[in-house]
């Protein structure tokens, strides 16, 4: 008698939920301690914590927009329909860890937190700066490290899979 897997699922939210919880708690430290606009140097002419807001997408397209309503808005309809896409993908495949599963769970964490702040707040909070030599880099939070990083596993378990396809089919 065979036994089905154990679901992994419950601890893959569980890891949504506690980089959700790492983005909400980083945002509001960084809305009740430094002033909009302002910055706390880490590494001098590399890193600072600072408080910006973007009302656009990923690297503030579309912040100036004529209509920033429409914006915000389709902002939030696209971000809950891909979260709902990440979250059925979830449901399918989480019967064990896999670096696609722990992806997927990043990005949707990443996801709901920059929703959570477009639904309540009109902005995301973004608090992570970096300078490397004469580039700035667009400022970022939690929310984006985690749906970056998570994109970034699904890439390499992608060349991962076909890598080890390739040798199976040798």
């Amino acid at each position: 008698m065979s036994f089905p897997a154990p679901r992994k699922l419950p601890w893959l939210l569980m890891i949504s939920v506690a980089v959700f919880i790492g983005d909400r708690l980083t945002k509001v430290w960084v809305s009740t301690h430094i002033r909009l606009g302002g910055a706390i140097p880490i590494i001098p002419n590399v890193l600072r914590i600072s408080h910006w807001t973007n009302d656009g997408a990923a690297f503030s397209l579309f912040a100036d927009s004529a209509s920033p309503h429409v914006v915000r808005w389709g902002l939030v309809s696209f971000t809950l329909l891909a979260a709902a896409a990440v979250l059925v993908a979830m449901v399918r495949l989480g019967s064990r860890f896999t670096p696609t599963t722990v992806a997927l769970a990043l990005i949707f964490a990443g996801a709901l937190g920059n929703v959570h702040d477009r639904i309540a707040y009109g902005s995301v909070v973004d608090f992570i700066e970096v300078h490397i030599f004469s580039y700035h880099f667009p400022d970022f939070n939690v929310a984006d490290s985690s749906v970056v990083t998570g994109a970034c596993l699904l890439l390499l378990d992608s060349l991962r899979s076909r890598e080890h396809g390739a040798e199976n089919r040798d």
